[in-house]
């Protein structure tokens, strides 16, 4: 018989599995600074290029490798974390497959330094493709360094598939995040394109959230502490207002390891009720400890998603954990989300105190004059005019000889105006020559309702809205800039440092728009200019929802950046559900609307409005 099944080669095997464990550049940055920390190192260095596309390179001051374990490190399941199966039910290090470096050797040309402290020369390793090219002593400093070229060179549909380098920085940079943050005791440094975007000093975890994201959150953090016979619960949480709809500083720890849950997740979004609206996400920073027996990590190649032994207490503890922490520094709800805004009062009459009641005494008044003095004091309230010299006047007209039913009768008035009910109202009125400014209502500060020949056209003035600013964004981005108007005095706005490098990615396309910044400090930027369309008091606040907005509606199947950027910042800079649009207002946004290249659907694929046909409003009478 033919035989059909086979043994695969060790390179292909190799390749194959680096499916699992090599998705992106950030797998391999994850994977090496795991590496590093397991070996002890107290200094950390990643540079990468052309966002680890090209080039990645980590330096750590571990405790290096012998000549031996500097061949075998690449081997296929080798690995100095594990001897017996018994051992999987106890991991305290970060890998212990071993299967990383075999994976990245497979498709990437790596080379590898290693030196032990007590080793006068180390060992240099050149391997490419699963195979050592070559071999020999080096001269180099104690620990580890690996640089990682070419990535997926001999596997070119692979790096197809890869995206821009800004997006792979980006995933680079939560990596080095994730691990910077648990383990504050270390140096760490990251290096983009020889430009320096992070220098970590030792610190405590309170001092690494800082480093990491900026000032700006720094009165933020909430204290969270709990600690049972198994479980010991602590970290931050950060209060209220800086809740968010993407999930951006969301952390959970369990041993020094970063996890993803969404069980636990829940928990703390179950803490916090209450106290945001909903549709957003608090931040978090929580390190769970735990004996090692009752997880399991070794469910998924990432590690990221581990399996508890009893998660409904888990669960409880830490929602419990967390409402103690809100409770214990008053953090109660400060803001209504279900009253109705119009009953606020103005921000004017908030601002300026109430004026003071002023009384007036007319000093010349005497009560017992027969014929009182007019006063010019007395003149504004004065309602009654004296026709004669004394008030026997005021009864002059029961004198003349009329009958009772004529000495009392009122005088007679214009009759009381009421609406036909049969006219049509001017709202649904068809008649020729109608001026359209005021042919067009707006409902409950949401819709914009206006006659057609057929009915009655229903508009959403938000979605609307966003499809005009969408269109408008759009040929900004691929014509001539927009306008800009000059400030006065330079804005300078704080943000998070992942705020402002995703704001310095995108100032080239911001500037087209008439926005004018520059990086003042790593943790805000200094605003010059602004589009003409917006006022200076709405800057921080439309920045900070277009951050949002704008990592909220990123995917991997985007492929173009100013779709993204002008989806964004048309939902940020858009007409909200509340606000009132005068006639000249409403009427500009039909005309624009309609001359749309696409005015039926918003940026995000919903409809924009709806008519309602004159046959299904007599449908309705029937």
């Amino acid at each position: 018989m033919t035989q059909i099944i086979k043994r695969l080669e060790a390179h292909v095997a190799n390749q194959i599995a680096a499916g699992e464990v090599v998705q992106r550049p950030a797998s391999i940055v994850k994977e090496l600074m795991e590496n590093a920390v397991d070996a002890g190192a107290t200094e950390i260095s990643l540079y990468i290029k052309e966002g680890g596309k090209l080039s990645i390179e980590l330096i750590d001051n571990g405790h290096g490798m012998s000549e031996t374990d500097a061949s075998l490190c690449f081997e296929r399941h080798a690995t100095s974390k594990l001897s017996t199966a018994q051992d999987l039910f106890n991991i305290n290090t970060k890998g212990f497959r071993g299967e990383a470096l075999a994976s990245i050797a497979a498709i990437a040309q790596v080379v590898m330094k290693t030196k032990r402290e007590a080793d006068q020369l180390g060992t240099e390793v050149h391997i490419s493709g699963g195979r050592i090219e070559m071999k020999k002593e080096s001269v180099c400093n104690t620990g580890t360094s690996f640089t990682v070229n070419n990535l997926f060179y001999n596997i070119p549909a692979r790096r197809n598939f890869l995206k821009s380098k800004q997006i792979e920085q980006r995933h680079i940079t939560d990596e080095f995040h994730r691990l910077a943050l648990v383990h504050p005791e270390i140096s760490f440094s990251f290096y983009a394109d020889d430009s320096p975007l992070f220098i970590l000093k030792p610190s405590s975890f309170a001092q690494r959230i800082v480093q990491i994201f900026g000032k700006k959150i720094q009165d933020k953090l909430v204290p969270v502490s709990e600690e049972t016979p198994n479980i010991r619960i602590e970290g931050f949480i950060l209060k209220p207002e800086l809740a968010k709809k993407t999930k951006g500083t969301q952390f959970f720890f369990v041993n020094h390891r970063f996890i993803k849950s969404s069980s636990l997740h829940f928990g703390v979004v179950n803490a916090f009720e209450g106290l945001i609206p909903k549709g957003l996400h608090p931040g978090y920073f929580i390190q769970i400890s735990l004996p090692a027996e009752q997880i399991d990590i070794n469910i998924h190649p990432t590690k990221t998603e581990i399996k508890f032994e009893d998660e409904h207490t888990l669960f409880a503890i830490l929602r419990s954990a967390i409402k103690h922490a809100l409770g214990q520094y008053q953090i109660a709800p400060v803001l209504d989300f279900d009253r109705d805004p119009s009953l606020d009062p103005s921000y004017n009459g908030v601002k300026l105190a109430g004026a003071v009641p002023q009384i007036s005494v007319d000093a010349s008044f005497n009560p017992f004059e027969a014929t009182p003095a007019p006063s010019k004091k007395s003149a504004p309230f004065q309602t009654y005019k004296s026709q004669s010299s004394s008030w026997e006047a005021l009864y002059s007209t029961l004198d003349h000889k009329q009958s009772d039913h004529e000495a009392f009768r009122v005088e007679e008035t214009k009759p009381l105006s009421f609406e036909d009910p049969w006219e049509q109202p001017a709202l649904f009125s068809e008649v020729s020559g109608l001026d359209t400014q005021t042919n067009c209502f707006q409902l409950h500060k949401k819709y914009i309702l206006t006659p057609t020949k057929s009915g009655v056209l229903v508009i959403h003035q938000s979605r609307a809205h966003q499809r005009i600013l969408y269109e408008e964004f759009l040929h900004h981005f691929t014509h001539e800039g927009a306008g800009s108007q000059q400030l006065l005095f330079p804005k300078e706005i704080t943000f998070t440092r992942p705020e402002i490098a995703l704001l310095e990615e995108l100032s080239p396309a911001l500037g087209s728009l008439g926005f004018q910044m520059s990086i003042s400090t790593p943790d805000a930027v200094s605003v010059t200019g602004i589009p003409v369309a917006i006022s200076e008091n709405q800057l921080a606040t439309l920045l900070s929802d277009f951050l949002d907005s704008f990592q909220n509606n990123k995917t991997e199947a985007d492929f173009s950046q100013t779709d993204i950027l002008a989806k964004s910042l048309a939902k940020s800079m858009g007409v909200k559900t509340g606000s009132v649009l005068s006639l000249e207002e409403q009427q500009h946004m039909i005309n624009t609307l309609f001359a749309c290249k696409e005015p039926t659907l918003s940026p995000f694929g919903k409809s924009v409005f709806h008519t309602i046909s004159q046959t299904d409003l007599d449908l309705k009478f029937l």
